[in-house]
């Protein structure tokens, strides 16, 4: 069976070939980090960013991180995917009124286009607490943030790029109010982007492999193919020396998102060079955007490096599609899906 995206043509998608003799499904980008300590203004730092092609070239939303330390999410262009433009200044969000809505912060942010809207999810302080944060614009200019869509705790909301069946769908990761050292992937379903409901469990921490054990969650935006959404995700797991994040792949059911088809037991990316090891956080792969072009098949991944970085890997939908089906073992709580 032939694996195809389903979606539109980026012709212009940031890639590079794999390397000759490379054994595994996703590769680095050679000129990695594509930004650095110190990038603009106030921001000390830029990852865990997401971008999106548009008019030919590419925009983004990028978390910076001032030097005190506290993250906002900032707008930016790109003429090639790689060398950006980022506002010095943080996006200045306002509620349906008018009104500004600004929260203390606001990280790690996912970007998509559903039926000619632009919809930005991100974590943001909610009375104290962690929530899913989620706002819309039409032209990047100006931005409307709409009722946060849960309660606190939870982080990591990421949207399907198309209504299911009639409705919108966000995954998500409830959590506690600290570094979370638990936590699973849910879905949630909503007629008009306000009210979130029907919650299930999509996938668990509890699966094959120790490099997620510890809690995972969802990355960039699910990718459709006609397998299923293809669906890249970070894992965590606790070792004698601290915290690892990788990155994993899923295969989930196209009209039935809550149900995981395939699920590949060993990572995809996990901290090896030298700014994925050192930095603010160190051992740290954290995807938050891929890029999928239909007509190729490429797919060009952004991940947050150590905390400090952005960068960039690149893989194609046959061979990580059929990475997940190969090497698929399913937890659980996946079993149960779809049984």
């Amino acid at each position: 069976m032939e694996i195809k995206i389903i979606g539109k043509s980026i012709p212009n998608i940031p890639w590079q070939n794999k390397p000759e003799g490379y054994p595994f499904p996703v590769w680095r980008y050679s000129e990695n980090p594509i930004t650095q300590w110190n990038p603009v203004g106030r921001a000390s730092r830029i990852f865990n960013s997401a971008v999106i092609p548009k008019d030919g070239k590419f925009v983004g939303v990028f978390r910076a991180d001032n030097r005190a330390i506290l993250p906002q999410i900032h707008f930016g262009t790109s003429e090639d995917g790689i060398h950006w433009d980022i506002n010095p200044d943080y996006i200045h969000w306002k509620d349906e009124n008018g009104d500004e809505f600004v929260s203390a912060y606001g990280y790690d942010p996912r970007l998509v286009e559903i039926e000619g809207t632009y919809y930005i999810t991100w974590c943001t302080d909610f009375g104290g607490g962690p929530t899913i944060a989620v706002a819309k614009t039409n032209d990047f200019k100006e931005y409307t943030r709409l009722d946060n869509a849960f309660l606190v705790p939870n982080r990591n909301g990421v949207l399907f790029p198309r209504r299911i069946g009639g409705k919108f769908y966000m995954l998500s990761r409830p959590s506690d109010y600290g570094h979370t050292p638990f936590g699973d992937i849910y879905i949630s379903e909503s007629p008009d982007m306000i009210y979130w409901g029907r919650h299930r469990k999509v996938m668990s921490n509890k699966a094959y492999g120790w490099w997620q054990d510890m809690k995972i969650g969802a990355g960039p935006i699910p990718i459709e193919t006609n397998l299923g959404w293809l669906t890249f995700y970070h894992g965590v797991c606790n070792t004698c020396n601290g915290y690892v994040y990788s990155m994993g792949v899923a295969i989930l059911d196209k009209n039935e998102p809550w149900k995981v088809l395939y699920r590949a037991s060993d990572y995809v990316l996990t901290p090896e060079m030298p700014y994925e090891v050192s930095g603010m956080v160190p051992n740290v792969c954290f995807p938050c955007a891929a890029l999928a072009d239909a007509d190729t098949g490429r797919i060009a991944i952004y991940y947050g490096a150590a905390d400090t970085y952005t960068a960039l890997a690149f893989t194609t939908v046959d061979e990580v599609c059929r990475f997940a089906i190969e090497n698929s073992k399913l937890a659980p709580k996946d079993d149960e899906t779809v049984k």
